[in-house]
């Protein structure tokens, strides 16, 4: 009772009537689990109705009012003061608006208010003064004179009167004492005359020097033509002693005087507008080529007319230019023989691998059969690609070509012209139509100008048939390789034609690839299931891998290109068995493309040792224990185990390191036992290289001496060195430095050394209490961020609360506002109702009227 009447009390200073706070149905009583002495305690009584009542009135002061005013732009505030206080009287409220109006009109001033105690100037000179003909400014007077004012002028209007004019030395201020002081108006007077008659002196003055300068100029020009005369050499030479020398700084200001300026260049063309230019221009020489094919009369207008015996000799035109061309080389001339000697024998090597593994020694004699007068240089020049190097034995070649090309072309036959202009091929057929027959500088110029013409910024279409093409050239590609003998030359010469598509249309390249490595897959799995094992790919598969490295990014973690060609190859390595001579050399070429492949990213491909140590263990005789462990194709003991065993010492020692043939892929061409055993060493050779080659690529591996434990152990213990020539046993013994010359990068695993940690006991954590309520164990920094932490959780949970309340309160607005609505609907129906029924009524009262009247008459 005593909090209950504490409670109230405390409610009586709020203004809450009594009858609520005397209510029991009003009063909540909040009860404690435990009673704590001492403690206090707020809101041990509330009153929920009051608080519910006046948070209602709240909102519909508030919130009511915005909801009812939403959407409206044009609402009406009565800003008056105090307009709606009820407890200021209207005569206060007239006194208070009086003072703020009062007060508004001191702060600020009006600045067309004339009336005002201002001082109002003009140029920095107050308007007062300017009336007083004070400021005296000579309109007159000369633009390097004007504003300038005499002492005179000065001291009559800043020096404190008229009387400081006559102010001169002491000598002269006795003399002129008994003068009178002349009046204000003969002092202006006198200052006027005096500011005229400077003037007057000053145009005189100028007038004589301009008369001067005139004169100075004619006497000067009399006497410039005896200046002009030169003197004698020997004076001069007399005076050139007493001159100094000129410094260093006016000399390099000279040089620079006489330098070239920097002239605005041309605006580079844009790539559609090259490729128009050049479709046109193949264009007009595919017309031109036409119209001399057809014999005419137009390309024979330049031809010599036919002359006579006596003719003088006006029109005489050479039959043939006799001229010959001179090329230099090295500062030395040379004739043109000599170059076509040398431009016959030039040969070129074709996809060498690693320098020392495999190499192509197909060789094809250079021929210059050309189709034009006037493309010959261009065709060529546009062979160079951005970001693939040409050969530097061609670059050198290429005048030399040129100047071939122009005499030969003389002589070409009409019938051996090729068009200028060509369609992209629909179809592989009518690629290889249209290759058929023709020479490899032919094709070249072939593929160039179809490219050319279909460029795809000219027709809509061009696109997909250069899409097209990149696959049909990946198809010639292949076919050339399986050619007997395979044409690698031209198949070199055909990666810059697939290098620019492949720029031009990356994705369409990339699922040509895909597509033939795709079928290169399915085709070596089908063949497993049928056979049980799958033969090594030939060399168009291994061509088009090649192919890939070239065209695509090779370093990258996954490629849609590369990451499929990396796993067709780990599969050749590792399913296909080697049986033959040409399975060695087929496997050795994949290695060689793993090694290029990982090159830069030093990608760890165990497929490569492996197959290398089971290459090697092809050399070792058969024996019971080896010590290391082979893999899948490979065999310990079988029918191929011995297949790159030599023991003739005759071949032996008559072997020579040789690179592999590419070609030999297909087939070798060594028949007798000696060229066998020869090319058995030459792949043992290889071999050797590529395990070099991982040593290098790896020795920073972690497990590198894991890895390479079973070659070393085959080296050292099993491998017959000592039967082989010279070469070969220094190759391995450098092999086996390269091993030892390789550190380990780890160390081995062993327990960490570090004091015993004590077991856990159960022991009492004490923590000194210092203030009874609040929390210890930490900081005052780390309290406050507590206590903050709490303070927000509570106010976010009242703000929720709040907006919970806010959109009850708003959704029985609604509601309400739906049923007052509803209500007004059916009143007005039911409005409708009635009088409809009324005036129904009265309409069949009036029937039944006339229906009475009828039946009595």
């Amino acid at each position: 009772m005593g909090r209950l009447q504490g409670s109230r009390r405390r409610g009586a200073s709020t203004g809450i009537p009594e009858a609520i706070r005397s209510n029991p149905f009003e009063v909540k009583v909040n009860r404690q689990k435990f009673h704590v002495l001492g403690k206090k305690r707020k809101h041990e009584v509330g009153l929920p109705g009051v608080s519910r009542s006046r948070a209602v009135r709240k909102r519909t002061a508030t919130l009511l009012k915005e909801y009812r005013q939403r959407g409206k732009s044009s609402v009406f505030i009565d800003k008056r003061f105090g307009e709606y206080d009820t407890k200021i009287s209207p005569e206060e409220k007239m006194m208070k608006r009086f003072a703020l109006e009062r007060q508004r009109n001191t702060d600020k001033k009006s600045i067309y208010n004339l009336n005002e105690d201002e001082e109002l100037t003009h140029y920095g000179q107050s308007l007062a003064d300017i009336e007083k003909l004070n400021d005296i400014v000579d309109s007159d007077s000369d633009a390097e004179e004007r504003g300038a004012l005499s002492a005179e002028l000065t001291a009559a209007h800043f020096g404190g009167g008229g009387g400081l004019l006559h102010k001169k030395d002491a000598s002269a201020q006795k003399e002129e004492v008994p003068e009178k002081a002349k009046s204000r108006k003969e002092l202006i007077e006198e200052l006027i005359a005096k500011s005229k008659q400077e003037k007057r002196e000053r145009q005189t003055q100028k007038e004589q020097t301009l008369e001067l300068t005139e004169k100075l100029d004619s006497d000067w020009k009399q006497i410039q033509g005896l200046l002009a005369h030169k003197t004698p050499t020997s004076k001069r030479k007399d005076n050139t002693e007493f001159k100094t020398k000129p410094d260093e700084y006016d000399m390099i200001v000279r040089e620079l005087g006489f330098e070239i300026k920097v002239q605005p260049s041309d605006r580079m063309k844009t790539e559609d507008e090259l490729a128009k230019e050049e479709q046109e221009r193949l264009q007009q020489l595919e017309a031109e080529r036409l119209h001399r094919m057809l014999g005419d009369n137009e390309g024979n207008k330049n031809r010599p007319k036919h002359t006579s015996a006596d003719d003088l000799g006006d029109g005489f035109v050479l039959d043939k230019d006799d001229r010959q061309l001179l090329s230099y080389k090295d500062g030395k001339l040379l004739n043109l023989g000599d170059e076509q000697g040398d431009n016959e024998n030039e040969n070129e090597s074709v996809m060498e691998e690693g320098g020392d593994e495999t190499s192509c020694e197909d060789e094809e004699n250079e021929t210059s059969d050309d189709d034009s007068h006037s493309d010959l240089e261009s065709d060529l020049d546009s062979q160079e690609v951005d970001g693939i190097p040409e050969n530097k034995e061609a670059v050198k070649t290429k005048p030399k070509k040129k100047l071939l090309r122009r005499e030969e072309a003389q002589f070409e036959p009409v019938g051996t012209e090729l068009p200028y202009t060509f369609t992209a091929p629909e179809s592989y057929e009518d690629l290889q139509h249209l290759l058929s027959g023709k020479s490899g500088e032919q094709q070249l110029i072939v593929l160039e100008r179809i490219q050319k013409c279909n460029h795809p910024s000219l027709a809509v279409g061009n696109k997909a048939k250069l899409e097209k093409l990149f696959g049909f050239l990946l198809e010639y590609s292949g076919e050339l390789a399986t050619r007997d003998p395979p044409e690698l030359k031209m198949v070199d010469k055909l990666v810059l034609h697939l290098y620019n598509l492949c720029q031009m249309f990356p994705e369409a390249a990339g699922g040509c690839v895909r597509s033939i490595l795709r079928d290169a897959a399915h085709e070596m799995e089908e063949m497993i299931e049928v056979k049980g094992r799958a033969a090594l790919p030939r060399l168009d598969v291994l061509v088009i891998l090649k192919i890939t490295s070239i065209l695509f990014p090779t370093s990258d973690f996954w490629h849609p290109v590369v990451t499929p060609a990396l796993s067709y190859m780990s599969q050749v390595l590792i399913k296909c068995p080697v049986v033959s001579l040409e399975d060695v050399t087929t496997g050795l070429f994949v290695c060689c493309l793993f090694l290029e492949y990982v090159s830069l990213s030093r990608r760890f491909i165990p497929e490569l040792i492996n197959f290398l140590l089971g290459i090697l263990h092809l050399s070792v005789p058969s024996t019971g224990i080896v010590g290391y462990t082979l893999v899948h194709p490979f065999r310990l003991h079988g029918k191929n185990s011995e297949l790159l065993l030599v023991s003739n010492k005759e071949d032996i020692e008559t072997w020579h390191k040789k690179y592999l043939p590419l070609y030999a892929v297909n087939g070798l061409t060594e028949t007798s036992k000696t060229e066998l055993n020869h090319y058995r060493l030459s792949c043992l050779a290889t071999c050797l290289d590529l395990v070099k080659k991982s040593i290098s690529l790896y020795g920073s591996l972690p497990a590198f001496q894991e890895i390479i434990g079973p070659i070393r152990t085959l080296l050292t213990d099993h491998l017959p060195v000592k039967e082989y020539p010279k070469q070969l046993q220094e190759l391995v013994k450098n092999v086996l430095e390269e091993m030892d010359s390789k550190e380990k990068h780890y160390e081995p695993l062993v327990f960490e050394k570090k004091k015993p940690v004590p077991l856990k006991l159960y022991t009492p954590k004490v923590v000194e209490i210092l203030d009874f309520g609040r929390k210890q164990g930490c900081s005052r920094e780390e309290r406050e961020r507590k206590r903050l932490i709490h303070k927000h959780k509570r106010e976010f949970k009242g703000a929720i609360r709040e907006i919970r309340k806010d959109s009850q309160f708003l959704a029985k607005q609604q509601l309400s506002e739906i049923m007052e609505r509803d209500r007004e609907r059916k009143r007005k129906v039911n409005q409708l109702f009635n009088s409809l029924s009324t005036q129904e009524g009265e309409w069949k009262a009036l029937k039944r009227k006339k229906m009475k009247g009828e039946s009595t008459n």
